[in-house]
């Protein structure tokens, strides 16, 4: 468990301590698989677009101006992320869920009538925006219904719909958009409003009662810890999209793949992303760190990017598998941070501050793919690469290792889940 002072558990009734309604352990698993199923759909057109570049610039548009509207979505995620986390810790879960999927896959379908690069950008934007709800909404229901000892296993199951929507991209994606660009944004609406309807009839807010007393008001932002958090993962989401943006115009343009070729190895990939991001929530509940795991998956990225510099100079012939290594490993650490900082910040705070921290990666996440672009046209792919390889190094300086052991919350797995929180988090009942 982590050693992070958890308040989730003192504010959030299970079954073992009398909460109302059907909490049992089948239901916090079906509910962690609809929340995943939410985030994937989110996640296939708000990360996936990168799939649609080749279709794109088939049709007259330049690489930079594809980035540009591969970047879209996550440009309305900014203007959004932090009022759905404020609506979710004020209305709950399942309703910022359901409207905002439901809400972006009807925008997505109006898409397809968009006309230009203008009014299709627009589009993206506002159903990023919509979409934003998945973020907060869906890491806050997970944190409540599963206790600190699984909390690391169940946030990196979460966090794998990334790499997984991405997957889902890259699979769907380049065959759909060779029948036209109607039939690609189809297939994203009509998956955002399918996970909005098993959001609707599976998802259950956990019940949560008032805080303890002894815990203490405030901003859990007063000191320097969610910052770091959030710094260190923002870094870290730049070589995450260098490689997620670029890899399959990497294997297209430089290697000579044939797209739908290049899709399916990269989806490989994603699907093994995924997994990477399990292996590390795990590894967290085990070694009863976030951190810890974080720094050493930071360094590891920065190590395995540097490489794929040097093949990509020196062996075009072995980048190949360094990328494919690179795709995997990027994507690790997400979850890691994001269960660290929803445990820091407590439930009365968790759905502003996981909205603060995809915030801050999706600003980083905006800016990648239109200014890698540009850099791979003036100096070319290695140039790039090494750009988002340097990065990780800051991040594994910045993450609060010592800050997480003072502490000083029991690892061992002996200990209660229910240990007494030192930061601020109270949440009246809803």
């Amino acid at each position: 468990m982590s050693h992070y002072p958890d308040s989730y558990d003192q504010n959030v009734s299970r079954p073992e301590d009398g909460g109302q309604g059907d909490q049992s352990p089948a239901r916090r698993w079906l509910i962690l698989a609809a929340g995943t199923a939410a985030l994937t759909a989110g996640a296939t057109f708000q990360y996936g677009l990168a799939y649609l570049i080749p279709a794109l610039r088939a049709g007259g548009l330049s690489l930079p101006q594809a980035g540009v509207l591969v970047a879209c979505p996550t440009a309305g995620l900014l203007l959004t992320l932090v009022a759905w986390g404020a609506a979710t810790d004020r209305w709950g879960e399942r309703l910022v869920l359901a409207s905002g999927l439901t809400l972006a896959g009807l925008v997505l379908l109006a898409a397809i009538w968009a006309r230009g690069m203008v009014m299709l950008g627009a589009s993206l934007v506002v159903a990023g925006a919509a979409g934003a709800s998945v973020y907060a909404a869906s890491g806050r229901l997970i944190l409540g219904w599963f206790t600190v000892r699984q909390r690391g296993l169940a946030m990196g199951i979460r966090q794998s719909a990334q790499p997984l929507g991405v997957a889902a991209a890259a699979l769907a994606l380049p065959s759909l958009s060779a029948r036209g660009l109607a039939a690609a944004l189809a297939f994203l609406g009509g998956f955002c409003l399918a996970a909005a309807a098993v959001v609707a009839a599976v998802v259950r807010d956990p019940v949560r009662v008032r805080a303890q007393a002894h815990q203490q008001p405030g901003s859990p932002y007063r000191t320097s810890v969610l910052w770091r958090i959030h710094a260190a993962s923002a870094l870290l989401v730049v070589p995450q999209f260098a490689v997620a943006t670029f890899a399959l115009v990497f294997l297209v343009d430089v290697r000579g793949w044939p797209a739908p070729v290049a899709g399916s190895v990269l989806a490989a990939a994603a699907i093994a992303g995924a997994a990477s991001r399990l292996g590390a929530g795990l590894w967290s509940d085990r070694v009863g760190s976030r951190m810890r795991p974080m720094r050493i998956l930071s360094l590891a990225i920065a190590l395995v990017l540097l490489t794929l510099v040097l093949a990509a100079v020196l062996r075009p012939v072995l980048a190949v598998g360094v990328l494919v290594a690179a795709a995997v490993l990027a994507v690790s650490t997400n979850g890691l941070a994001f269960t660290a900082v929803a445990e820091y910040a407590g439930p009365a705070w968790a759905g502003r501050a996981l909205g603060i921290q995809n915030t801050g990666q999706n600003l980083l996440a905006a800016a990648t793919p239109p200014v890698l672009a540009l850099i791979i046209r003036r100096a070319g792919y290695p140039a790039a690469f090494a750009v988002a390889g340097l990065l990780p190094l800051a991040a594994a300086a910045l993450a609060p290792l010592a800050a997480e052991r003072r502490a000083g919350f029991r690892a061992d797995f002996g200990a209660p889940d229910t240990a007494p929180a030192a930061t601020p988090a109270t949440l009246e009942s809803e």
